[in-house]
């Protein structure tokens, strides 16, 4: 297992990666683009790049910034589904929301360009702005944005111990993997709450393990939510 806040540095699927996309792009965004034309955004979180992808060439490359250890990016598979444009002061002079169900965050340009290349953030995505007004320019709503931290999807490269309250991509994973097991019977949307408790808890007593209310490392384990090189 790697330690906490680190990004797994294992093989990179990029071209299998965007092939899916340009795959399912049309399931995504309706008739906003054509097929042949469709943009799509791939955000590698350990690398700090974003990656423009329109039909199967690479259209465009940005340095970015991305979350602090303790307000990470969220990772998955999300769209945009807002969009602001003016001045707004950090967040430079445009905004594109992604439809993260347990949080706001977006990609945006930043006045604080000497952060780019960092964990920075509270979690959205920083560009120049003069890059985040190029991709502005180029992607409509419903443009599917892929975030990515090494080759363990959802999990980044680490396994911290979650607690009701908490709201991440890694809680995503641990719901999905609870309802896989009959535990969980709500939708997977990040966010720790009443009902994830309840499949937790119940989990536990199932797997014989202390009464402590934690997804923790005991509990990775039972669910088969475990890193390996």
């Amino acid at each position: 297992m790697r330690p906490e806040g680190g990004c797994s540095p294992l093989r990179r699927r990029l071209s299998l990666l965007m092939l899916l996309i340009i795959l399912i792009f049309p399931l995504f965004a309706g008739r906003v683009q054509s097929a042949s034309t469709a943009c799509a955004i791939h955000v590698d979180v350990e690398q700090k790049m974003l990656t423009l992808f329109c039909g199967s060439e690479i259209a465009a490359r940005y340095p970015i910034a991305t979350g602090a250890r303790d307000t990470p990016t969220p990772l998955g598979v999300f769209r945009i589904n807002r969009r602001f444009s003016g001045e707004m002061g950090g967040f430079g002079t445009c905004f594109l929301g992604l439809n993260v169900p347990w949080g706001d965050y977006g990609i945006h340009g930043t006045n604080r360009p000497e952060s780019i290349g960092t964990n920075a953030s509270h979690g959205c995505i920083r560009m120049r702005v003069a890059d985040a007004e190029a991709l502005y320019a180029r992607v409509p709503n419903g443009t599917v944005v892929v975030i990515e931290c090494g080759a363990y999807g959802e999990l980044g490269g680490s396994l911290r111990t979650l607690k009701n309250g908490d709201r991440s991509s890694m809680v995503r994973a641990v719901q999905r993997k609870l309802r896989a097991l009959g535990f969980y019977f709500g939708t997977p949307d990040g966010i720790f709450g009443a009902a994830t408790q309840r499949a937790v808890d119940k989990a536990r007593e199932t797997f014989r393990l202390s009464a402590n209310g934690l997804v923790d490392w005991a509990l990775y384990q039972k669910l088969g939510l475990t890193l390996f090189e």
